[in-house]
């Protein structure tokens, strides 16, 4: 029977104590003490640099740098850069580290897919040894070769030569100067038409706060010195570029389309929006009446009535008013005064006959 006796010794990381082994460890126990090693020394040299993620145990499981060209501490040189991501598994140093390339500024997809490959090549052939300071170093000698955008203005969409002034955002894009310039300035006066669109009391309030100007590409705010940025000549890509002329095909398809345009239309199958907005609006005439219970008056298609038409509705119009206030015709007085009300009326209608011939 074997007994193995383990010397524990304390290390610190992240603010915790690890409890390692210092003579017979076993292999698990000698790993974590070589990550726990390498980890303190990157930490040592690129102090603040270095961002380190620990489990729940403080066992480090990735480190994290963002990396920039080295330009002597000239931060104003420094045009490209990116975020490391090195993720440990439970293998490491003998199993290879994933690694990440986050967040890249001023970098084109060429350069990136380079780093990778060589950074792959880099963890297979340190594999079994401390490998993130060195893919650190890789990547920093990347950078510093090609401390130049490799990528496009997001504006223009040309690419950056030598010659053209372009200018770094705090975000880490790259636009030409001239171009932001013109960017700067549709902001501006965006911003001024929405402010016109206010309410005099709402347009008092925001005239205190001046325009946030936004980055094309991550709408983050940035600060930008007009007066510079206004000076810049335009791209040299910009001025080359061939002016466009129109083409014999690309006339042939204007013939085409008008063709097929004036087909369309002749079939209806053209929507005018303006004829479309006036078969929805309503037009409505207002006409106050003048007096509800007056008579309308005789239609302007009928015949003008004759003399005993007119006197007949005469009198019995006069009648049914006269009848109400007395009674008649459905009053309050009961039926004799309906008769009476006939036999009266029976005389008149015979005086008009008469005086008629």
């Amino acid at each position: 029977m074997f007994v193995i006796h383990f010397h524990a010794v304390a290390v610190e990381s992240e603010g915790q104590r690890l409890i390692l082994d210092r003579e017979d460890d076993p292999r698990p126990l000698r790993r974590l003490r070589r990550v726990v090693d390498e980890v303190g020394a990157l930490k040592a040299i690129l102090m603040d640099e270095l961002i380190v993620r620990s489990n729940e145990s403080g066992y480090p499981v990735a480190v994290e740098a963002v990396i920039f060209p080295s330009t002597a501490d000239d931060t104003l040189q420094q045009y490209v850069c990116l975020t490391l991501v090195v993720e440990l598994p439970p293998g490491y140093p003998d199993v290879a580290p994933v690694v990440l390339l986050r967040n890249p500024r001023g970098l084109d997809d060429s350069v990136l897919g380079r780093i990778d490959r060589e950074v792959k090549e880099k963890c297979e052939s340190y594999c079994g040894q401390a490998v993130i300071y060195e893919l650190i170093e890789l990547v920093k000698e990347y950078l510093t070769s090609s401390n130049l955008p490799s990528c496009q203005c997001a504006i223009c969409l040309y690419g950056f030569r030598e010659g053209d002034h372009f200018t770094k955002t705090q975000c880490y894009h790259y636009f030409h100067s001239h171009c932001l310039a013109g960017h700067v300035t549709s902001s501006e006066k965006s911003y001024q038409e929405e402010l016109d669109k206010l309410p005099a009391w709402q347009r008092s309030q925001h005239a205190q706060s001046p325009c946030q100007v936004l980055c094309p590409v991550c709408r983050e705010p940035i600060q930008c010195d007009m007066n510079l940025l206004s000076s810049a000549a335009p791209p040299l890509d910009v001025e080359n570029a061939r002016q466009f002329e129109l083409s014999d095909e690309l006339r042939s398809l204007q013939r085409q389309m008008a063709s097929l345009f004036s087909h369309q239309k002749r079939r209806g199958g053209i929507i005018d929006p303006e004829a479309e907005d006036s078969k929805l609006l309503l037009v409505t005439d207002t006409v106050e009446q003048e007096g509800q219970d007056d008579p309308p008056g005789p239609s302007l298609l009928l015949p003008p009535p004759t003399s005993q038409q007119a006197v007949h509705q005469h009198n019995s119009i006069g009648t049914s008013r006269g009848d109400w206030r007395r009674g008649g015709c459905g009053g309050f007085r009961g039926r004799g005064s309906s008769s009476s009300h006939r036999n009266r009326h029976r005389r008149r209608h015979h005086q008009a006959a008469a005086t008629s011939r």
